[in-house]
């Protein structure tokens, strides 16, 4: 079989990989996407998309039929009887099934001409291009968007070392009409609990935790309120495991190659926002291509991932640390102006600042008093 020639050529056509084909094929570039899976693809997700990572979607000319995507308004943490939610101050985020959205992304990516391969295994990483079952396909750029385990990362020299702290997660669906339009994240012994609403009479629930194998109704049992409110309810699909989730990345380029999403590291969900990051990783790869210049990706990806990978720092402490979550819960929930910056912190709406002076100092307090007992 001949080989295909591209301006890009994606490895891997989840979300991220299209979103970077769809992304490029706008810019002009012919691009293949190469992909061993054959759609809808399906993966072990919370399926919630923030506001950013909504806005991102939708220009790309991606679209969702509003029975596919349920809006959210914001965030709900629970930790027993501690209550603190904060809203989104503009646009809604979406709940909405990996499926649902691996399929819009598919058809937006073949109305723009991109040239996808399902079915096509990518077995090695070549000077211009990549090795497949089928055939060499080169390219004049490189994406590799192959996933948290990525094998290309490792064989482009890219991989870190494997991190010591051990998360898991585990996903079923309820029929049952969501309750809420918030995700709710249940805090409990050694795990986490989120709550998505993905469409009408269903909702997602994604569970996180530490330490060795697990099954998803143990885990639920660890949160007995939303055990009791789930309690007769049909699950809807099968459950869906994946971890170790932290993969650590030494760079995100070399050379004509760029990794994008979860290839290019990955270090919890516990802030929801996987998706969001991906679309604008996919967005800043796709400006450096026609920029004709990798580092440009390099340095926008250290600015995107910055606040972030703060924030989920910060979560994982106080995830381990079961006295400092009641006291960070507590302050949060005692001033709801402060839960919703630091929800704009987590959404990246203007980086620590946001939080000011003041509400940086009750954390940073709440954090030296719950350490300290």
């Amino acid at each position: 079989m001949a080989a295909a020639e591209a301006d890009v050529v994606v490895a891997g056509g989840g979300p991220a990989g299209l979103a970077t084909a769809i992304g490029a094929r706008r810019a002009g570039l012919e691009v293949v996407v190469l992909e061993a899976q054959r759609p809808p693809i399906d993966k072990a997700c919370g399926e919630g998309l923030m506001p950013d990572g909504a806005a991102v979607l939708a220009a790309l000319g991606v679209e969702l039929a509003p029975e596919a995507a349920r809006p959210f308004r914001g965030v709900r943490y629970i930790d027993g009887a501690v209550v603190a939610e904060g809203r989104f101050p503009g646009a809604p985020g979406l709940g909405i099934r990996r499926t649902a959205l691996h399929d819009a992304l598919r058809r937006r990516a073949e109305a723009t001409g991109v040239r996808l391969r399902w079915g096509c295994r990518v077995t090695g990483l070549l000077r211009d291009g990549f090795a497949t079952e089928a055939g060499p396909v080169r390219g004049r750029w490189l994406v590799a968007a192959d996933g948290r385990g990525s094998s290309l990362r490792t064989l482009a020299g890219l991989a870190g070392r494997q991190a010591a702290h051990r998360r898991f997660g585990v996903r079923r669906h309820y029929r049952v009409e969501p309750w809420s339009d918030l995700v709710e994240v249940h805090w409990a012994a050694g795990c986490e609990a989120y709550v998505t609403p993905v469409g009408d009479g269903l909702v997602g629930v994604a569970m996180l935790w530490s330490g060795g194998a697990a099954r998803f109704d143990e885990l639920l049992a660890r949160v007995p309120a939303l055990e009791r409110r789930l309690a007769g309810a049909e699950p809807a699909s099968k459950d869906r495991g994946a971890g170790p989730l932290a993969q650590r990345c030494r760079r995100v380029a070399r050379g004509r190659l760029a990794l994008v999403g979860d290839a290019a590291g990955y270090l919890d969900a516990i802030t929801g926002e996987g998706l969001a990051l991906a679309f604008r990783e996919a967005a800043a790869v796709v400006e450096a291509i026609a920029a004709g210049d990798l580092q440009r990706y390099v340095a926008a990806h250290r600015r995107i991932v910055r606040h972030p990978l703060l924030v989920i720092r910060l979560l994982l402490l106080i995830e381990r640390v079961p006295r400092l979550r009641r006291r960070v819960m507590a302050a949060l929930a005692a001033d709801p102006a402060l839960m919703s910056r630091f929800l704009a912190l987590k959404m990246r709406s203007g980086g620590p600042r946001v939080m000011g002076g003041d509400g940086l100092l009750r954390l940073a307090l709440a954090t030296v008093a719950g350490g300290a007992r």
